[in-house]
């Protein structure tokens, strides 16, 4: 990357509901050419009612952050409260809800850079805890690339999704100093 590729990091709202789907769906799409269908699945997010809600109510609560690189909107950030499904922590955090990146600029530092974005807004609130949750199925290659950004694993859980495979998820906590 050179210096003329600066990452910035800006708030994200309403308007930008379908620029989270747009990075959901080209994550999607390279996951399925890998064969990795277990994380999101094998259909787009912007056909799907559920995930389109959640991708409208994510620009709408104040935690979504968009990385861009020049003019480009290349990843995602939604910081906010634990997920239900994800055992409850014991002091103040902040959680990670989502991170994705554009895939045509993997190798850019996108997800570090957000997840170095979002360990600043938990200090600046004042708080020592950052967790993130993630699809600990296949390879486990998710589960180390929050490791390498700091992140320890801690509990594992499994989401029953009726009709479908059990889905494999691994919490992961980062301390802030």
């Amino acid at each position: 990357m050179t210096d003329q590729q600066t990452i910035a990091i800006r708030p994200g709202g309403r308007p930008d509901a379908a620029t989270v789907l747009r990075l959901l769906d080209s994550a999607t799409a390279w996951l399925v050419a890998r064969g990795r269908t277990g994380q999101w699945g094998t259909e787009p997010a912007s056909t799907d009612p559920r995930r389109i809600a959640q991708a409208d109510a994510w620009a709408g609560q104040g935690g979504l952050h968009l990385a861009t690189l020049d003019d480009a909107v290349v990843g995602a950030l939604v910081v906010g409260e634990a997920t239900a499904y994800v055992p409850p922590a014991t002091e103040p955090e902040l959680y990670v809800n989502l991170l994705v990146t554009d895939r045509a600029y993997a190798g850019h530092g996108i997800g570090a850079r957000l997840l170095g974005y979002a360990a600043e807004l938990a200090r600046e609130r004042g708080v020592g805890l950052l967790r993130v949750d993630c699809y600990r199925g296949d390879d486990r290659a998710l589960v180390r690339f929050y490791e390498g950004c700091g992140f320890t694993a801690t509990e594992p859980f499994t989401v029953d999704r009726p009709g479908r495979e059990p889905w494999p998820g691994q919490v992961l906590e980062r301390r802030l100093g």
